[in-house]
């Protein structure tokens, strides 16, 4: 069974980039040493999915951030890419996720934009969350759960905070009975 996690930072107003699509207020996480977990949770993780807005900002970067591991990239432009393991997407999210699981991955980050987390979010796919909550206000930006958004309810697995005053939760979706 495919398993499905959003892996996250937010802003503590809850936005997870600026309205121009950077993210350089997440400077505050260079602190020497601490990787917040990310080093096991990529461990964790057989694939990727993400938008194609967050793969352009993913590009950004001066290496790929996600060298060994398939990427899932969904879009409905005609994007290309010379990676091998980056792979567009098209489907909706229940028949993609269907044909990420039928591929043999099993435990999957969701990476992110707002966009794809909400259709995630609606169709009740997203089994576990783990939101960084990084204390600064931005005021506006990409929201991380973009209205309108269903109501989910969650259980607490775990919750740490750093000296950096950053506070990691980890949720699971609970079950409906």
């Amino acid at each position: 069974m495919t398993k499905v996690t959003l892996y996250i930072a937010a802003s503590l107003d809850g936005y997870i980039a600026r309205s121009d699509r950077k993210i350089d207020w997440l400077s505050i996480l260079d602190t020497e040493g601490e990787d917040y977990g990310y080093a096991a949770f990529y461990e964790s993780i057989d694939a990727i999915v993400l938008g194609s807005n967050t793969y352009e900002v993913g590009l950004s970067f001066d290496e790929w951030p996600y060298p060994e591991k398939k990427s899932f990239v969904f879009t409905q432009r005609h994007l290309q890419s010379d990676r091998e393991n980056v792979v567009f997407v098209s489907d909706t999210v229940k028949q993609a996720l269907a044909n990420i699981e039928a591929q043999g991955f099993e435990n999957i980050w969701l990476v992110g934009g707002g966009a794809l987390i909400n259709s995630f979010l609606q169709h009740s796919l997203i089994d576990e969350y783990i939101i960084s909550t990084i204390p600064i206000i931005l005021g506006g930006g990409v929201h991380l759960f973009p209205p309108p958004s269903p109501e989910e309810k969650l259980e607490l697995i775990n919750s740490k905070q750093y000296p950096n005053g950053l506070l990691q939760t980890h949720y699971r979706r609970k079950v409906k009975v």
